[in-house]
């Protein structure tokens, strides 16, 4: 395997996304991805095979369709085996997923990007993950007959999260559901989707 890749243009209609990549990408996240490449460039090449097999990137080649991009940076990794391309495709997407945010720390770094009015749609975040309203606890402490009343006004400031669970066999009406809550403002995790997601393949292997 070639320790030091380099990385190249690669025309877009020459690559060939993996038929069984198991992540996928919704409109909203490809408009984001475009987004991103829009302000920043293009940051982060895509992998490649020996054969314009495309092991990482997916979401990155459609939005660069999207904005008619036609060359793309790439790094072909051709001394991988079949066996570790799928691995290396599915642990690229997981692994990104295994870190949590510091939210105290995320909060100023927005709060600090709005104050210079920078557009911070382009950060990926849906709008309720970015709503850092503060619990009063100090409401327990009040009447009892205002209390349910309070209760319901602070919930209009802080996250909302919802759990929903769905049989295997409704794999594609879960998808859509989800995407409906999300677009009402609710918070719906990508650990809903990934056991939906690990069920479904259990069914089907």
């Amino acid at each position: 395997m070639n320790k030091t890749p380099k990385i190249e243009l690669r025309d877009i209609d020459t690559l060939v996304p993996y038929i069984n990549n198991a992540r996928k990408h919704s409109d909203e996240q490809i408009d984001a991805i475009a987004g991103s490449i829009k302000e920043f460039g293009w940051t982060n090449p895509i992998l490649v095979d020996g054969n314009n097999g495309l092991i990482a990137g997916h979401g990155r080649l459609l939005a660069a369709r999207k904005l008619g991009i036609t060359q793309i940076p790439s790094i072909e990794l051709s001394g991988l085996s079949e066996t570790q391309k799928k691995a290396l495709i599915i642990a690229d997407n997981k692994i990104a997923l295994n870190s949590e945010w510091d939210y105290n720390l995320l909060k100023l770094e927005i709060e600090h990007l709005t104050e210079q009015e920078f557009d911070i749609d382009v950060l990926g975040f849906h709008a309720s993950e970015l709503n850092f309203g503060e619990v009063d606890y100090s409401i327990l402490d009040d009447a009892p007959d205002s209390i349910n009343e309070q209760l319901d006004d602070m919930a209009d400031g802080i996250r909302k999260a919802i759990q929903i669970e769905f049989e295997p066999d409704h794999y594609e009406e879960a998808q859509e559901l989800v995407s409906w809550w999300r677009k009402k403002g609710a918070y719906v995790g990508y650990m809903v989707m990934n056991h939906l997601r690990a069920e479904k393949e259990k069914e089907e292997s």
